[in-house]
């Protein structure tokens, strides 16, 4: 990218990130001054919890059964926004490192939980990266300030919720037999997201192909090395009803992977190549979308503010998570109506969550008039 493109895109990244709240926020804060009176102070509380995974989940890097979240919960005159971290290996961030971060979050200093721009760069200046444990606070801010105005998030930013798109039902790397029987679990959904990047990744998609014909997302997880395979690949899935591919390989090798997205058949989307919105001048030119997701890049308003940057600099979108109980789902949906993909199946994949939320309906991610983002526990998680 030449000096001026730096200079253009740089400048609309500079220009969201100071952007102030949208109208329908601003009108919606500006007819609760009573709030702002209230000498009430915020308290978090967080706690780590393990989601339970309903089959191996195996990708091209690792496998696993299990992850850790931590629970986060903030609370301003009798009001609770709750929140989530989830941490799945290649974060870097764990346990360990979540409850050390929050241990260090003093919200006690806030008497106004509508100085979200404060209170968020705060939070973020404590230190560097912790985006996933910076997205708890984040969600669990968006949760209690949507339930102190009454509103869910998606009508807060003015959005239409008929246009959430459907969410991908996710399959990992498994046996034949396995696989087949993953693919009847998915039988409410109408898009499938398949895990490829080990050995042959043709058995994968033969293997689906033999018991259903619904639309297919691939995700590599950086799997591939070699460009011409990836070519080679990327044309052999389009002919068989393929939408997308997503992060085919090594985020390092950018040359190979813009030379891919010039010849590609299929749109190539980044994930681990963009976690914030300061990487997307990185990668202008070298994928066709990316896939936000608020542990990547830290919450709502991070996330939002990378929609709107990325949709200025021709990017398509894909609004993503990571293994997540329905609260963090749940605010992650609020977004789902910029989306141009959805892949908003954390929650269906474990056994063990403790909240409801945003709901799939014949395919379709369906947003609740719920205050907030939309999420009720479904046990008392926290105690007085």
């Amino acid at each position: 990218m030449n000096k001026r493109q730096f200079i253009k895109y740089g400048g609309l990244v500079v220009g969201t990130l100071m952007a102030g709240p949208t109208g329908a926020l601003a009108n919606e804060i500006g007819s609760t001054p009573s709030l702002k009176r209230k000498k009430a102070k915020m308290v978090l509380r967080f706690k780590p919890y393990e989601l339970q995974l309903k089959h191996v989940f195996t990708i091209s890097s690792n496998s696993r059964t299990t992850t850790p979240v931590v629970l986060t919960e903030i609370e301003y005159d009798g009001v609770r926004g709750y929140g989530e971290a989830s941490m799945p290996p290649y974060l870097g961030e764990s346990h360990e490192t979540v409850l050390g971060f929050l241990s260090r979050v003093n919200l006690s200093q806030f008497s106004d939980p509508f100085l979200m721009e404060d209170i968020l760069t705060y939070v973020d200046n404590l230190m560097p990266g912790n985006h996933a444990a910076k997205a708890s606070v984040d969600i669990a801010l968006h949760d209690l300030i949507g339930k102190l105005v009454g509103k869910p998030w998606h009508k807060l930013w003015g959005l239409n919720p008929s246009r959430a798109p459907d969410t991908s039902f996710t399959i990992g790397i498994d046996t034949p037999d396995i696989v087949k029987q993953k693919v009847q679990e998915a039988a409410p959904y109408k898009v499938l997201k398949v895990k490829l990047g080990i050995g042959d990744d043709r058995i994968m998609i033969n293997t689906i192909r033999s018991v259903s014909d619904k639309p297919v997302c691939v995700d590599v997880n950086q799997g591939w090395k070699d460009r011409n395979y990836a070519l080679e690949m990327a044309h052999w899935l389009k002919e068989k009803n393929v939408l997308l591919i997503e992060q085919p390989m090594p985020k390092s090798q950018i040359d190979d992977l813009a030379w891919l997205t010039m010849n590609s058949p299929l749109p190539v989307i980044a994930d681990e190549a963009v976690q914030t919105a300061e990487d997307l001048v990185s990668v202008k030119g070298v994928y066709s979308g990316i896939n936000i997701k608020l542990m990547k890049c830290g919450g709502l308003k991070p996330a939002i503010e990378m929609v709107h940057v990325a949709k200025a600099m021709g990017f398509r979108i894909m609004i993503g998570c990571m293994t997540e109980t329905s609260c963090a789902i749940s605010a992650a949906s609020q977004l789902s109506p910029l989306a141009d993909w959805a892949d908003l199946d954390g929650n269906l994949l474990i056994t063990n969550d403790c909240y409801h939320g945003t709901t799939i309906h014949d395919g379709k991610i369906t947003l609740n008039d719920n205050p907030g983002i939309g999420a009720v526990q479904k046990i008392k998680i926290f105690q007085d």
